[in-house]
C-alpha cells in the first residue's frame, strides 16, 4: 500500500526535535519557524512535557468518557483562570476542525437558525461544515455544498450588520487574525461592532483562536486584543504541543444537554496530560508574555529588513503570528530558506511567508532567522 498523495513534500525527514530546533536523519539542524504548523507551543521535546506523557503513559493512556475523568476537570478549571474564562464551559475533542463542528453545531442548536457569515479568504479546517465555512472552494466537495454560507470582506461592518439584519443567521466565525488567509488583521471597531449586532440578532459569535490563539499573538486569545468576549471559542493547534487536542470553550449561557455533542478520543487521560503540562510550560517559562516581546522584536527587525530590501513590500501580524509579504512568489524564497539556509517558514496565498515558531523563541533566534532571510532575499 502507498500513502494516498494529498500535499506537495519537501523531500526532508525530521527525526528530532529540541525548543526553536529540528534536525533530519542526516543529522542536519534547522531553524523552526514553522512550528509544525503552529502546534508547537512550548518547543520541541520539552522535558516537563515529556516527562508528563511518559508518567500519564505508564499508568493509564486512555479510557472511555463513560466514567469520571479528574484530568478533564483539573484541566477545565487551570484553562479558565489562565485565559480570562473561568465562568465558561469546556468541551474536549481532537482537532480544529472537530472543534469548529460542534461550535456551529451548538450554534445551531440553540437558535434553530442555518446560515452562517464566515471572513473572505477564512479557513477553518477541512469536514463538513467547517470546510464550508471555509472560502476555498477547491476543497468544497458537493457533498459540503450547502449553501450555508455567506463570505464577506474583513472589517466591513456595514456588509455584516446588513445580512444579520436578515434574522436568519446562527453564527458569525472569524478567526481575529486569519492563518491561510494571509495574517489578515480584524480591527478593534469591526469586532466590537460586530459582538453588539450578533447579540441584537440573536446570533451566536464564535471566534476561532486555533492558530492565532492559545499565546501565540502575545495575549491568551488573540480575540481578547479588540475588547470582545464571544459566545464560543474555538481551540486546537499549541493546547497539545503536537498532541492532537481541540477543546470548544463555551459561554454559561448555552445549558448543555445529554446527546447533543459527543466524542470517544476528546480529553482522553494522555491528551490532558498533554495539555497540563502546556500549561504548566506557559506558566513557568512566561511564554504568553515571550510571544509577545520577542514578537515585537521580530516584527521590529522585519521592519528594518523591509527597509533595506525591496523585495519585502508589508510586515502584518502580532506576536509570534507574522506575515511577511513579498514583491515575489513565497514558493522560492521558502525553498532556499529550507534547503540552502536551514530554516522553515510557512505560507500563505502566493506570496506571504507565514512565520509561526514556539512560543519559546529567542531574540537570537529572531537575529538567526533575519540574517537568513536576507541572505535568500539578496540573492534573488
Amino acid at each position: 500500500m502507498k500513502l494516498y498523495d494529498v500535499y506537495p513534500l519537501y523531500d526532508i525527514n525530521v527525526v528530532r526535535g529540541k525548543g526553536c530546533k529540528v534536525w533530519d536523519e542526516n543529522g542536519q539542524e534547522y531553524l523552526d519557524l514553522y512550528g509544525g504548523h503552529a502546534v508547537i507551543s512550548i518547543g520541541h521535546c520539552n522535558s516537563h512535557y515529556v516527562e508528563a506523557l511518559t508518567e500519564q503513559l505508564n499508568r493509564l493512556g486512555f479510557y472511555s468518557n463513560s466514567v469520571v475523568n479528574k484530568l478533564q476537570v483539573e484541566f477545565a478549571e487551570r484553562l479558565g483562570k489562565v485565559c480570562g474564562y473561568d465562568d465558561y464551559q469546556l468541551f474536549l475533542i481532537n482537532s480544529g476542525a472537530e472543534a469548529n463542528e460542534n461550535a456551529l453545531k451548538l450554534a445551531s442548536f440553540t437558535n434553530g437558525r442555518t446560515r452562517v457569515l464566515s471572513l473572505e479568504k477564512a479557513f477553518h479546517g477541512r469536514t463538513s461544515l467547517a470546510v464550508e465555512a471555509t472560502d476555498n472552494p477547491k476543497i468544497i466537495a458537493p457533498i459540503n455544498d450547502n449553501g450555508h454560507v455567506t463570505y464577506l470582506p474583513i472589517n466591513d461592518l456595514e456588509a455584516w450588520e446588513k445580512e444579520l439584519a436578515k434574522g436568519d443567521v446562527c453564527a458569525c466565525i472569524l478567526e481575529c487574525i486569519q492563518g491561510v488567509g494571509g495574517v489578515n488583521m480584524v480591527e478593534e471597531s469591526f469586532a466590537k461592532g460586530l459582538q453588539e449586532a450578533c447579540r441584537k440578532y440573536g446570533t451566536v459569535l464564535i471566534c476561532d483562536e486555533i492558530q492565532c490563539g492559545y499565546g501565540r499573538s502575545g495575549k491568551f486569545f488573540a480575540h481578547q486584543w479588540l475588547g470582545i468576549r464571544p459566545d464560543i471559542i474555538t481551540c486546537a493547534k499549541g493546547i497539545g504541543n503536537g498532541f492532537p487536542m481541540g477543546a470548544v470553550i463555551i459561554s454559561p449561557e448555552f445549558k448543555p444537554v445529554y446527546g447533543q455533542l459527543g466524542t470517544t478520543f476528546g480529553g482522553n487521560h494522555l491528551a490532558c496530560a498533554a495539555a497540563l503540562a502546556v500549561l504548566d510550560v506557559f506558566e513557568q517559562e512566561g511564554l504568553v508574555e515571550n510571544a509577545h516581546l520577542v514578537g515585537d522584536y521580530l516584527m521590529k527587525e522585519l521592519e528594518e529588513l523591509r527597509q533595506r530590501n525591496r523585495h519585502i513590500l508589508e510586515v502584518r501580524g502580532r506576536g509570534l503570528m507574522v506575515g511577511v509579504m513579498l514583491d515575489v512568489p513565497h514558493k522560492e524564497v521558502r525553498s532556499r530558506l529550507i534547503h540552502e539556509q536551514h530554516c522553515f517558514t510557512g505560507c500563505a496565498g502566493t506570496n506571504i511567508l507565514r512565520v509561526l515558531p514556539p512560543l519559546c523563541l529567542s531574540k537570537g533566534e529572531v537575529d538567526e532567522f533575519i540574517i537568513r532571510l536576507e541572505n535568500v532575499l539578496n540573492e534573488l
